[in-house]
């Protein structure tokens, strides 16, 4: 079962996603859910602001860091967990 940060993180996800796809676990693929690097560099964007934290990825090191939701909430909560 998701966490609180996992569950925001999904919630945002779902903003960019394309309708219409199934649900959105941390085991879903971010290509599965049609995210294009622009997407994935405004979800980042909306992460740094909402937790204060600076995620330092190019897009290109974003796609290949980042492979399902899973991994972004991680990466997310190691930030947090830094910056605490």
């Amino acid at each position: 079962m998701a966490d609180q940060l996992a569950t925001d993180i999904i919630a945002k996800i779902k903003a960019h996603a394309e309708p219409g796809g199934e649900e959105i676990t941390t085991n879903t693929e971010l290509t599965a859910l049609g995210i294009h690097s622009l997407e994935l560099t405004e979800i980042i964007f909306d992460l740094e602001e909402e937790y204060g934290i600076e995620i330092e990825m190019n897009t290109v090191d974003a796609w290949s860091n980042l492979k399902n939701v899973g991994d972004m909430v991680e990466a997310v909560r190691a930030l947090i967990a830094k910056k605490a």
